[in-house]
C-alpha cells in the first residue's frame, strides 16, 4: 500500500468531492469509497482514483475494505448513524479513522474507544473539518495564554457562502432537540439559544447565540477548562422568536416535520457554488476568563467552512500518513497544537 493512501469514505457528497479535488495538491492519493458503485465510480473515474465500494451496514464488508489501509477519512454524514460502524472496524483493522463531525453526541461516543484505540497503536479523531478545527485551535490558543481559566466562550460565523446537503441534513436531525453547554466539567442540556450577545470578530459586529457545537465536548478534553458555551451567529429578529422554542420543539421532533424538510433539502443544490466559497470567509472568537475575572480574548479570519474542513483534513491525513500522530482519542489541538489551523491556507489569527 502506497505511504499517501487512504480511504475516503462519502467521497460521493458535497464535502467528499471538495476533499477529492484537492487530494492531489497534497501528494495524496485517496481510495474513493462510498456505499453503492454507481455513486462512486464516475467520481474516481473523473479523479483518475481507485474506488471501493463500503455498505456500512455490512461489518465484514468494512473490516475487508479496510485490510492493510493505515487511515480512513470518514465524510458522510450525520454520522451519529455512521461514524460507529467505522470506528469499530478501524480498531480490528488497526486503521486511524478521522472525520468530519461536529456533533457533540459522535465526539462523546468516539471518547470512549480511547483505550481500544491506544491498545490498538491508533488515533481516532472526528472533527477535522471547520467542525471543530479552528475553535478547538483557538481555544487552546487562549487556554495557554492564561492556564488558569475555568470559562471559554466560542462564537462562529460566516460571511457569504451556504449550506451543504450533509450538514443541513444534521442540522435537521437535531430539530426540536435543544442546546447544550457544559458547566462545572459536566454537559448539560439547555433551550437552543439560552443566551445571546454581540460579538467583534475583527471590526465586524455581529449577533450570536448558544447552540450545541462539538466544542462544548472537544474543548473540554482539548483544555481542561470545566465551563464552556459555543455560539453561532444569527439575526437577531430571529433569535427573539426562538424563546418560544419550547411550545413547538415537541412538533420538531416529529418524523412527519424532520421528514418534509429533508425533502425539501433535497431539492436545493449540493451545496454553495466554487464562487459562492471563493466570496464567503468564517470568522472565529473565543474568549477565557479565570477566577479572578481575568479576560483574554483572540479571533481567526479563516475560508469558508467547506473549503477549510477540505484542507484541514488532508493536512491532518498527510500528517497521519508520514507518522506524525498520538494513538487514542484526540482532538485536533491536542494532537497538533493551536497553531494547526494557520496551516490551512488563507486562516489569519487575531491576538486581541
Amino acid at each position: 500500500m502506497p505511504l499517501n493512501q487512504f480511504v475516503l469514505y462519502g467521497a460521493n457528497g458535497y464535502t467528499g468531492r471538495l476533499i477529492t479535488s484537492l487530494a492531489s495538491s497534497y501528494q495524496l492519493n485517496p481510495i474513493l469509497a462510498g456505499r453503492t458503485e454507481s455513486s462512486i465510480r464516475s467520481l474516481a473515474d473523473e479523479y483518475h482514483f481507485s474506488y471501493k465500494v463500503i455498505d456500512l451496514s455490512n461489518e465484514q464488508q468494512i473490516i475487508s475494505a479496510l485490510e492493510g489501509i493505515q487511515l480512513v477519512l470518514h465524510a458522510a454524514g450525520p454520522f451519529k448513524h455512521k461514524a460507529r460502524q467505522m470506528i469499530e472496524a478501524c480498531l480490528k483493522t488497526k486503521t486511524h479513522y478521522i472525520d468530519i463531525t461536529g456533533e457533540i453526541e459522535v465526539f462523546e461516543m468516539a471518547k470512549q474507544y480511547d483505550a481500544a484505540a491506544k491498545a490498538a497503536g491508533i488515533m481516532i479523531m472526528p472533527g477535522a473539518g471547520f467542525d471543530v478545527v479552528p475553535t478547538d485551535c483557538l481555544a487552546l490558543f487562549l487556554k495557554n495564554k492564561l492556564p488558569d481559566a475555568d470559562q471559554l466562550k466560542l462564537a462562529f460565523a460566516s460571511l457569504g457562502g451556504g449550506l451543504s446537503h450533509g450538514t443541513a441534513m444534521t442540522m435537521a436531525e437535531g430539530l426540536g432537540e435543544g442546546g447544550a453547554v457544559r458547566k462545572n466539567g459536566k454537559i448539560i442540556r439547555v433551550p437552543l439559544g439560552q443566551k445571546g450577545m454581540w460579538v467583534d470578530f475583527q471590526g465586524k459586529k455581529l449577533f450570536v447565540m448558544t447552540i450545541p457545537w462539538g466544542d462544548v465536548s472537544t474543548a473540554f478534553h482539548t483544555t481542561g477548562i470545566p465551563n464552556i458555551e459555543t455560539y453561532t451567529g444569527i439575526d437577531p429578529k430571529i433569535y427573539k422568536m426562538l424563546k418560544f422554542q419550547s411550545l413547538f420543539n415537541w412538533l420538531m421532533r416529529t418524523s412527519l416535520i424532520r421528514s418534509y424538510i429533508k425533502k425539501q433539502i433535497n431539492k436545493r443544490p449540493a451545496g454553495p457554488s466554487d464562487e459562492e466559497r471563493a466570496k464567503s470567509k468564517g470568522l472565529v472568537w473565543g474568549q477565557v476568563q479565570n477566577p479572578k475575572g481575568e479576560k483574554k480574548s483572540a479571533s481567526l479570519v479563516t475560508p469558508d467552512g467547506y473549503t477549510l474542513t477540505a484542507h484541514s483534513s488532508l493536512i491532518i491525513s498527510r500528517k497521519i500518513l508520514n507518522g506524525n500522530f498520538k494513538p487514542g482519542y484526540q482532538t485536533p489541538a491536542s494532537a497538533y497544537g493551536p497553531d494547526l489551523v494557520l496551516e490551512v491556507p488563507g486562516s489569519i489569527r487575531y491576538d486581541t
